[in-house]
């Protein structure tokens, strides 16, 4: 690999771009999608690798080619250091996700509620979204039903290009966000990306079975899946 394309590599690394290195196995040519052209049907697979997390193999023509994708690591941004919390951050790890819990109440936010495998951030939570900055690997969960704390993070969240955003509450109380968010200069189209009331309906009462309704609406949305919604 030539050095300059190394760099670029690095550098997109670097800035949680996700790419995918693509190699003509017949000479060796390399391209980085999508910062270099491809063809579309090469594009179309590279976006797929992408998609899929998974490096591949393929023949377009005559040429045989091998993507391998470079995403960024998968977080899991959970405001409020709760027991839906508690149940959520143990299931989310095996799942791949580095997960930072937020919550600027200390007498929650500590290691023995939370566990050692997980980043606990003490910062008002606009301060500590925008120091960890979602991108389009980043899911992001509110907990707290504090206005407080649960909009000065979203205000942050729906401006970033996180592909998961949910919220706990009644649809009533959602309902309440959505006038505080427009009043706060939110759009419609902003607004609209919130999974509220969050969670899958599978009919979960219990903090665990919550847990699991978040995380399996998280999975369908990376994965492409419908949005269902789940009153708490």
């Amino acid at each position: 690999m030539k050095t300059a394309f190394l760099d670029r590599l690095l550098a997109a690394r670097a800035a949680k771009r996700p790419v995918a290195v693509l190699t003509r196995l017949t000479d060796g040519e390399q391209l980085l999608f999508p910062e270099d052209a491809a063809p579309a049907e090469l594009a179309a697979e590279a976006e797929a690798a992408l998609a899929a997390d998974a490096a591949r193999n393929v023949t377009l023509g005559n040429a045989a080619w091998f993507i391998h994708p470079h995403n960024p690591p998968l977080r899991l941004i959970v405001v409020g250091a709760v027991h839906i919390a508690q149940a959520l951050v143990p299931m989310a790890l095996p799942l791949g996700f580095a997960v930072t819990v937020v919550d600027p109440r200390r007498a929650f936010a500590t290691e023995e509620r939370m566990g050692d495998r997980v980043a606990i951030s003490t910062d008002w939570p606009d301060e500590a979204m925008t120091a960890l900055a979602p991108d389009a690997r980043t899911a992001v969960v509110t907990l707290t039903h504090d206005p407080k704390l649960d909009d000065p993070a979203l205000e942050i969240a729906l401006r970033s290009p996180a592909f998961y955003i949910g919220c706990l509450g009644s649809r009533r109380t959602h309902a309440k966000r959505v006038a505080r968010l427009t009043e706060a200069g939110l759009t419609e189209a902003e607004i609209a990306r919130i999974h509220a009331p969050v969670g899958l309906d599978i009919g979960a009462v219990t903090a665990p079975e919550i847990a699991v309704s978040i995380l399996a609406q998280i999975v369908s949305a990376r994965r492409g899946g419908p949005r269902k919604k789940q009153d708490p």
